[in-house]
């Protein structure tokens, strides 16, 4: 199966072995709890898609590689400790908990959640001395003494041995202790997550046109020549820093993450030219709706290539422009709900300090002032202010604590980490509001208001960029095979389909249509095939 199709297994799986029954207690025993195995090549994301897992399903995560690993560090180290029977006291060995099992406490402690993935890299490649305690881990769930607390499940992960010199094969003995997936590279799986997590576009649209390069493993006199999926994912990456900092990219660095000589230089030709189109048709003008006569006429006259490219920088601007908008107004209901918290609080907070003063008698002194009425509402109004003012701290060092406890455990996606900054972003200039005398809530919704602005401002962009985007590939090109391609990768991009959904767009839906009734007359065509081959 490819990577797509393995994470959605683990997740089911997951799901189940969280599963608890009516008295709080899991429904399928620890010791039943077979810990899943993912078998496939280097590189192709098995890391990646259990840490998307444990984000999704909100617990904890931990990963180890146990290629390190000895027995000593797996079971922990042997202690002499007195114990009596019978009346008599003996020196017993003990040993201390694993490394493993301690880190797995560790993350317990610092995230506060209960449960979570224990994940274990390169299985496969333990040591001899170290293989019986592997097994006993595998059925209980234990090394030496230390069990992995419940509610955490075990998930494993290794290469072929063609892939690894340091693999073994596992014993039948071994194996039926383990959910086996096997996982293949599979280039439309990694595709979906390529554009959903912004890999460069040259990257996407040299794969597009060269799908053989995706993943690709040569042994020659000259030694190994390979070229992965993460190799593909980290060049995209330093590509963007690169480019943010005015820094050449160039094959010497294509080479160090394509380890292919061949396919490096290809690539490397391919960026030169994928750089000159991203000038020559000023990408950034045609998303802010300013097409003009002159790119219109070079796209309808570009050649195959020129034009898979020309897609892939139209829609790569696109797709940043609405995941900016979409994070912004996930950032903003994250405050919004805090803020409704603070003015639950505020309120309760009003009537009890009123109440609290006037039983009190301060409340009759300020009548004699400022009347009865006035004077009660001016103390408690004060008391609020100075109370929202403590609550408005508190949720900025919750927000600060959550980020950099979460950050740190590897349980925030990006758009997790630009929620809390944002947040605390707010917070933080909601503090400063305070002169000494606390914070109005009328202060708080006029700074939220400036929010808002913001969001509008990019909800205005990104529904432009997407219009725009339209209008020029109807100019250009019509309802041909780039309008194909647009439609489809806006559909299978998360965070464009969760902005259309939200706030709509009229010429998605329509060109959508026209690629339901396509895609209907593909089916049926390949139905009547069927139906002719039998």
């Amino acid at each position: 199966m490819n990577i797509q199709q393995a994470k959605e297994q683990i997740r089911r799986a997951m799901v189940a072995y969280f599963a608890k029954d009516e008295f709080g207690s899991y429904v399928l025993p620890t010791s039943r709890q077979r810990p899943v195995f993912l078998l496939g090549a280097p590189g192709i994301g098995k890391t990646a898609i259990m840490e998307q897992i444990a984000q999704e399903l909100e617990v904890g995560f931990v990963s180890y590689s146990m290629t390190h690993h000895t027995r000593q560090s797996a079971l922990g180290l042997p202690f002499i400790t007195q114990k009596t029977y019978g009346g008599v006291e003996y020196d017993v060995s003990e040993y201390t908990m694993s490394e493993i099992i301690g880190a797995v406490y560790d993350a317990m402690e610092a995230t506060g959640r209960r449960e979570g993935i224990l994940f274990l890299d390169e299985i496969n490649c333990v040591s001899e001395t170290l293989n019986p305690a592997m097994l006993q881990f595998l059925q209980f769930k234990t090394f030496g003494r230390h069990k992995v607390p419940d509610g955490w499940i075990v998930v494993t992960a290794g290469n072929p041995p063609e892939y690894n010199r340091t693999a073994h094969d596992f014993d039948i003995a071994t194996w039926d202790r383990l959910k086996r997936i096997e996982v293949e590279p599979d280039f439309e799986a990694w595709r979906t997550y390529a554009l959903a997590a912004g890999v460069h576009p040259a990257v996407l649209t040299y794969l597009d046109l060269e799908r053989g390069h995706f993943y690709r493993v040569e042994t020659t006199v000259d030694g190994t020549s390979f070229v992965t999926a993460r190799g593909w994912d980290d060049l995209s990456a330093i590509i963007k820093l690169y480019e943010a900092n005015e820094l050449p990219v160039d094959e010497l660095l294509i080479s160090q993450y394509v380890q292919h000589e061949e396919i490096a230089k290809h690539f490397s030709v391919y960026f030169d030219l994928f750089t000159k189109y991203r000038g020559d048709y000023q990408i950034d003008r045609i998303v802010a709706g300013e097409i003009s006569d002159e790119v219109v006429e070079r796209a309808q006259e570009a050649g195959f290539d020129e034009r898979v490219s020309l897609m892939g920088l139209v829609l790569d601007a696109v797709s940043g422009v609405v995941r900016d908008a979409v994070w912004e107004d996930r950032a903003t209901a994250r405050v919004y709900a805090d803020l409704v918290e603070l003015r639950d609080g505020q309120q309760a907070a009003e009537g009890s300090a009123a109440g609290a003063l006037a039983d009190a008698g301060a409340g009759e002194r300020a009548n004699s002032e400022l009347g009865s009425e006035n004077g009660a509402s001016a103390a408690g109004s004060s008391a609020a202010a100075a109370a929202l003012s403590l609550a408005v701290r508190e949720k900025l060092a919750a927000a600060q604590r959550k980020l950099a406890c979460e950050r740190g455990a590897g349980l925030l996606s990006d758009e997790g980490v630009y929620v809390l900054e944002r947040a605390i972003a707010f917070f933080d200039a909601a503090a400063r509001l305070d002169e000494g005398t606390g914070i109005e809530y009328d202060q708080l919704k006029a700074l939220f208001s400036t929010r808002l602005d913001e969001l509008d401002r990019r909800v205005a962009a990104a529904g432009l960029a997407l219009d725009s985007a339209f209008a020029f590939t109807e100019r250009a090109f019509g309802d041909g095979q780039e309008m194909l391609l647009l439609v489809t990768d806006l559909s299978v991009n998360a965070y464009t389909m969760a902005f259309i959904n939200d706030h709509g767009c009229d010429a998605y839906f329509a060109h959508n249509q026209a690629l339901l009734f396509f895609e209907r007359g593909t089916d049926l065509a390949s139905r009547i095939g069927r139906l002719e081959e039998d």
